[in-house]
């Protein structure tokens, strides 16, 4: 009995000791690395102010929001405004626009930076690699209203470009943006246009990191640049690939209401009404602002994003090992 009572009292000690110690060496550390600490407080502070704080105002999708009674004064409804939502004639229109629009988009322009890396990585002529770089990746820094802009005088019905050529080779003219049909293509390719250049930063980066005796041991093995690109090159930048996936993959719902917005029209709007520009409407633009309601449809798009996140990086850490976290 006093062995164990001794050995009981020792070990609290011990602990405390340890956790002294601890904290002794992380106060160390801080004083001693203060420039690091303070290079990384200011995304901090970021991070706090403009994404955790934010997180209070989800309350008002369980509310009935009154701007006037504030956010703990609001009524609570629980999943009204959820429930409202599921049961909208908007709700099967909206989903399916918002996936249609972004699995498009997702595996319409996935390959295409990868490919774009690959031919430049065997491209000998410096000069003409950089100005292949800067030709395609220099429409990522024009805004969405001047891009939107630049499409809508493209594809004018009556003077735009495309027209001109469609008529010059005997083809009849077509109402691109009035047409919900050609909507989603209008949007996809144009974007892939814009940001290609740009992903396939990246991808260079990440070949430039193969092994280059690899290379050597595949072309006295009387490899060609085709099979070079798709027994070294691919596996080397795979990881990479999986990685920029997953993070593609938790933006499903998110396709960003601007461009959108500035491409819808009455014609279009049966194929271009998107969950974002949706909430715009109900939370800001309509005659009846609902904050709530446009709250909840924010919040619902927000954890199916999240979910699906957490779903494809542990298919992708279980079939492959590569992974977020």
């Amino acid at each position: 009995m006093e062995a164990s009572a001794s050995k009981s009292s020792v070990i609290p000690a011990v602990v405390g000791k340890r956790k002294g110690s601890y904290l002794f060496r992380l106060r160390n550390n801080a004083i001693s690395h203060w420039q690091l600490y303070l290079f990384m407080l200011l995304p901090l502070i970021y991070l706090i102010i403009f994404k955790y704080v934010p997180m209070y105002g989800a309350l008002i999708a369980f509310k009935n929001y009154i701007p006037t009674k504030g956010v703990w004064g609001s009524d609570w409804v629980g999943l009204k405004h959820f429930d409202r939502f599921f049961h909208s004639y908007e709700f099967v229109r909206v989903m399916k626009n918002t996936v249609l629009l972004s699995l498009y988009s997702l595996f319409a322009g996935f390959p295409f930076p990868i490919i774009l890396a690959l031919s430049l990585n065997y491209v000998n002529a410096r000069f003409f690699k950089k100005t292949v770089q800067m030709v395609t990746y220099a429409p990522h820094f024009i805004s969405v209203v001047v891009m939107v802009g630049i499409i809508l005088q493209m594809l004018d019905p009556r003077v735009g470009l495309v027209q001109t050529i469609m008529k010059f080779i005997g083809l009849s003219s077509v109402n691109f943006m009035g047409i919900p049909a050609w909507f989603s293509h209008v949007f996809v390719w144009s974007g892939i246009w814009q940001n290609v250049g740009f992903s396939c930063i990246i991808y260079l980066a990440a070949l430039a990191a193969v092994d280059p005796s690899l290379h050597e041991a595949a072309v006295m093995d009387g490899a060609n640049k085709v099979r070079r690109m798709w027994h070294v090159d691919l596996p080397g930048i795979m990881p990479v690939a999986v990685i920029l996936l997953i993070m593609n993959t938790g933006h499903v719902l998110d396709i960003g209401f601007e461009k959108v917005l500035l491409m819808q029209n009455p014609l279009n709007l049966s194929s271009s009404e998107v969950i974002d520009t949706f909430v715009y409407k109900v939370g800001l633009a309509s005659t009846a602002i609902n904050y709530s309601y446009s709250s909840a449809i924010g919040l619902f798009k927000s954890v199916i994003n999240l979910v699906l996140l957490v779903l494809v990086n542990r298919i992708a850490r279980k079939l492959g090992q590569t992974s977020l976290w």
